[in-house]
């Protein structure tokens, strides 16, 4: 799958930096244009060793990595709650699978805060209010049209449009109390009926604070206040980010930016950071296929039946499935070789309802 994530939070947090530092793109910072402002799109490679010694292992033609499509959405600062995102905003965030809230915890004179003060707890629960609004008039909008439709509806079709509108009440009287709707208990049938909507708030949510230099080596002071609101949610996870720093390490060769690394005391980069909070989040895994030709990352959601993961790689694969030869990377690594992995007996056989597990080498046998 491709994995989609939108950046959004108020203006002069460090969205943009963030998006460029991902993307390596060089879209503009320091400036505001409000919500009307072009949405910044970019695709981010997911940095992951195991691919890597992989590719050095068999020696491919062609390496290729995991991907997630960053949207940079820029909010304005509205007086009034849902006025901050604007309709086209509103549907680059619902083409995301996690929304990424940049909220500030740096200080800088010479960039006042809209609000005019620093409070990364205050900013998070306004950019979360404003999802709330976005999501309720959605809601709304539906249960006023469904009205007419269940006066004219019969049968099975009526039974199917009763079900939306018990759902719908159950998902508007939760907003209409502010809570998102991702700490609501859904069904799986409730879950289903509600898709189509993509509600912003049913999103699983990560929340970068962007800190200071001073903080980078110990956050958790600044943090805290943070994962303290944040742990009230479901789906709600908070990592650190000094966007200044990151930006001046991306300059750096990579040999230096590890060392000026190992100096703060970070062990990943922020893009590697915010990958795997991603993937925590999403519950996805990375399996692998290798050979001469390619070696190359997919990622699915962890558990996946091997007969559908197949199909991430080619619908002939998923349609045609017999089985599949699947090993641990590292063990791939020790054996040498697939061929050595076969006679080591630790290539394992595995059929369709296998569930796929993180870091594992898949090759599918099929017949079309």
């Amino acid at each position: 799958m491709n994995v989609v994530s939108a950046i959004t939070g108020l203006p002069y947090v460090g969205k943009t930096t963030l998006f460029n530092l991902l993307t390596g793109g060089h879209a503009k910072t320091g400036s505001f244009s409000g919500a009307e402002a072009e949405t910044n799109v970019g695709i981010a490679k997911v940095p992951d060793h195991r691919v890597d010694e992989l590719a050095a292992l068999f020696k491919p033609k062609k390496t290729t990595h995991a991907e997630v499509l960053y949207r940079d959405l820029g909010l304005a600062h509205a007086k009034e709650p849902g006025q901050g995102i604007s309709p086209q905003k509103l549907g680059d965030l619902r083409t995301a699978d996690a929304i990424v809230h940049v909220v500030r915890a740096f200080r800088d004179p010479s960039v006042p805060h809209v609000d005019g003060s620093i409070d990364p707890v205050r900013d998070l629960a306004s950019v979360e209010l404003e999802l709330l609004f976005a999501d309720h008039g959605v809601v709304e909008r539906r249960l006023e049209r469904i009205e007419p439709e269940l006066r004219a509806a019969k049968g099975l079709e009526r039974e199917t449009k009763e079900r939306e509108k018990a759902v719908l009440a159950k998902a508007a009287a939760a907003l209409a109390s502010e809570r998102p709707l991702r700490d609501v208990d859904f069904d799986a049938d409730e879950r289903k009926t509600m898709r189509g909507f993509r509600f912003l708030t049913l999103m699983p949510t990560l929340a970068v604070v962007n800190v200071d230099e001073v903080d980078v080596a110990s956050p958790d002071a600044i943090l805290a206040p943070v994962r303290k609101a944040a742990s009230a949610h479901r789906a709600t996870s908070v990592i650190p980010v000094c966007a200044k720093i990151e930006a001046e390490m991306a300059e750096l060769s990579d040999e230096e930016a590890a060392e000026f690394r190992a100096e703060l005391g970070l062990v990943e980069s922020a893009l590697e950071r915010l990958v795997r909070a991603t993937y925590e989040l999403l519950g996805l895994c990375s399996f692998f296929t290798t050979g001469e030709d390619e070696v190359r990352a997919w990622t699915t959601p962890c558990g996946t039946p091997a007969q559908q993961a197949a199909g991430a790689i080619h619908s002939d694969l998923e349609r045609g499935f017999i089985r599949a030869e699947v090993i641990k990377w590292d063990e791939l690594l020790k054996a040498g070789s697939e061929a050595n992995a076969k006679k080591l007996g630790i290539m394992r056989t595995e059929g369709k309802t296998y569930a796929v597990q993180d870091g594992e080498v898949f090759h599918v046998l099929f017949n079309v």
